[in-house]
């Protein structure tokens, strides 16, 4: 991903530009560890002190990791003339926490103990703690370790005495290393069965490498989730009875556990009841239908009409449209070619650099049709400057006149996805690896940014075949209905057949409305028709179906696709946004990881590629 891209050049910058005072720092903590000459000790801490401290006597003030109970803080100097802008102080806090705590991306956000958030460096106080926290996290109000302080130079000691990370240093605790963490760690839904007077609640928990790097992590997700009267959860079995004692044991075949505080575990407790059976069966999918589909194979929906790409008879003429028409500057630099696509708003013609000889997509927007509209446009235009992503439509140039809006873009060649899927009906699950791979980097991308496509769907998404046809190619386009997410979104849109359930309760969204789309596509790229579906192609009935949840994998059209994917899909069309993974987890299954080649093949054994076995 671009993010991580740009965060490591910026660390690697930070850390070249320390690296002097990081080696002063190691030779004086080796002296007050053991005690060195006096003498020596002190003329370090002058050339330290001439080489960081500014003029003016700086801030001394205390940063923890969001959402993380067990990190003690690390505290810095901090001041107007150190740190010129709150850019710099949060690349430094990158460099100085990856030490210590796992971070999903760069710092991008400082908060106050009770949530407030920091705008700029003159709003810090000396003396104070503050939580410090990554791309799209919220606030997370947890007791922090304020009390845990340390004397003298806290975060100097704490390098030497506090857990090493599990992300930089190979471990947690100096009991779970890196290797074990990537291997065993995958995002999973658990089921929890909170102790107490029968029959117990049940609950459920995504675990993930955000919120599972180490077992001491899991153990605060369980608490945090079950809310045991007694405290904090400190002793976690299977439902065998089995004690759970190693972080891998959570990601094994046992996916419901017992949570305890300090009380004594009673004899019959790991007996459940009937209701408590009935609720844990409840929340199971079956990877594997009992059903068979008789009638006829469910349709595809009809394609939406697309403003952006809609592919049309390239031979046509550039729909009326003269390039003596086009502001001067495109006229300079560009010839008009042919029209591509058209829509309700705005067509779309073939556009040649004359210089460089590279073709682009040129889409004129009229201004007159999108009357009452307008801040939907300036919000792609807004969102799509924001953007720089190999799997994501490149805006390359804009310009805005009385009549119209000139958007100048990348150019994929292949159509659209939903043309695709028309043309060949279903893809093997390595074609489909492919596009999922792609989808979910792009939506990782947009969701680190906080913001939400909200119309993912096959029209928005461009395909590049080689020449067997085969993609190897997705981008993302069309983000016309695209915008920064700051609280709950609370507007009805999005296309009906791929809309979350969450949206249609109007109880307010993000970023994972994403992911269900991008599940329903998955599901209809492997059998060729959606998950849910109106027989009679009545809108409520669809709508009734997203909000009930319920679907399958129905024979035939599902007889020889692998376990695996079944799983992803599942976890992708959780009706609970709190339970449904994020982009970054489906890049963390084990389908997308794997390099096991799992191709669909027809009942003779053949491969199959598209709707053509060999």
């Amino acid at each position: 991903m671009e993010v991580s891209t740009h965060t490591t050049s910026t660390l690697s910058r930070s850390n070249s530009r320390t690296s002097s005072n990081s080696e002063l720092e190691k030779e004086l903590i080796d002296l007050d560890l053991s005690g060195g000459v006096n003498n020596k000790s002190n003329t370090l801490k002058k050339r330290i002190s001439s080489s960081r401290t500014p003029a003016k006597k700086a801030k001394r003030i205390r940063f923890f990791r969001n959402g993380d109970k067990f990190y003690p803080g690390s505290t810095i100097p901090v001041s107007v003339e150190r740190y010129r802008s709150f850019d710099s102080l949060t690349e430094d806090l990158t460099r100085l926490l990856e030490d210590s705590v796992t971070l999903t991306s760069a710092i991008r956000a400082i908060y106050t103990l009770d949530g407030k958030k920091i705008e700029k460096v003159d709003d810090l106080e000396d003396g104070k703690c503050y939580v410090c926290s990554c791309n799209n996290e919220g606030f997370k109000r947890i007791d922090y370790n304020v009390s845990n302080t340390n004397t003298k130079n806290p975060n100097r000691l704490s390098r030497i005495i506090r857990p090493l990370s599990p992300v930089k240093n190979g471990g947690s605790n100096g009991s779970t290393p890196l290797k074990e963490i990537d291997s065993v760690v995958h995002p999973r839904i658990v089921t929890l069965i909170r102790n107490g007077v029968k029959p117990r609640k049940i609950m459920r928990l995504l675990l993930n490498k955000r919120n599972s790097p180490t077992y001491e992590h899991v153990l605060t997700a369980i608490t945090q989730c079950v809310k045991l009267d007694t405290g904090c959860v400190r002793k976690v079995f299977t439902v065998s009875g089995v004690p759970v004692q190693r972080l891998a044991q959570f990601f094994d075949e046992d996916d419901v556990f017992f949570a305890y505080g300090n009380e004594r575990v009673g004899v019959n407790d790991f007996e459940l009841e009937a209701e408590e059976s009935k609720a844990i069966a409840a929340h199971r999918k079956t990877l594997r239908s009992s059903t068979t589909r008789t009638g006829p194979k469910p349709k595809m929906p009809v394609k939406s009409h697309n403003d952006t790409f809609v592919c049309v008879d390239e031979s046509a003429l550039n729909g009326g449209i003269l390039p003596d028409s086009l502001p001067l500057e495109l006229q300079a630099k560009y010839t008009l070619g042919s029209i591509i696509g058209d829509g309700n708003f705005a067509v779309v013609l073939k556009l040649k650099d004359k210089q460089k000889n590279t073709e682009y997509a040129l889409k004129i927007i009229d201004k007159s049709k999108c009357s009452g509209k307008d801040h939907y446009l300036a919000a792609e235009i807004r969102v799509m400057k924001k953007l720089n992503h190999p799997y994501i439509i490149q805006l390359v140039h804009d310009i805005e006149t009385i009549k119209n809006m000139y958007l100048v873009l990348e150019l994929v060649r292949g159509g659209d996805l939903f043309d695709a899927i028309t043309r060949v009906t279903r893809f093997s699950e390595n074609q489909s690896k492919i596009m999922m791979k792609h989808l979910a980097s792009a939506m990782a991308y947009m969701h680190s940014l906080s913001i939400v496509h909200r119309d993912i769907k096959p029209e928005n998404l461009l395909v590049e075949l080689d020449s067997d046809g085969n993609v190897v190619l997705l981008k993302l386009g069309d983000f016309g209905l695209a915008c920064e997410v700051t609280e709950p979104l609370l507007s009805i849109c999005g296309t009906p057949t791929y809309v979350a359930p969450e949206i249609l309760m109007e109880s307010g969204y993000g970023v994972k409305i994403d992911v269900w789309a991008a599940g329903i596509i998955l599901y209809i790229l492997l059998c060729g028709f959606p998950p849910f579906v109106s027989p009679d192609n009545q809108q409520e009935q669809l709508f009734d179906a997203i909000l009930n949840g319920f679907f399958d994998f129905p024979a035939p059209y599902w007889n020889n696709i692998g376990d695996s994917v079944r799983d992803l899909i599942i976890n992708m069309l959780q009706s609970d946004p709190e339970l449904r993974f994020s982009s970054e987890d489906i890049l963390d299954h084990p389908w997308l990881t794997s390099d096991i080649v799992d191709d669909t093949r027809d009942p003779n054994g053949y491969r199959i590629f598209s709707n053509h076995a060999y």
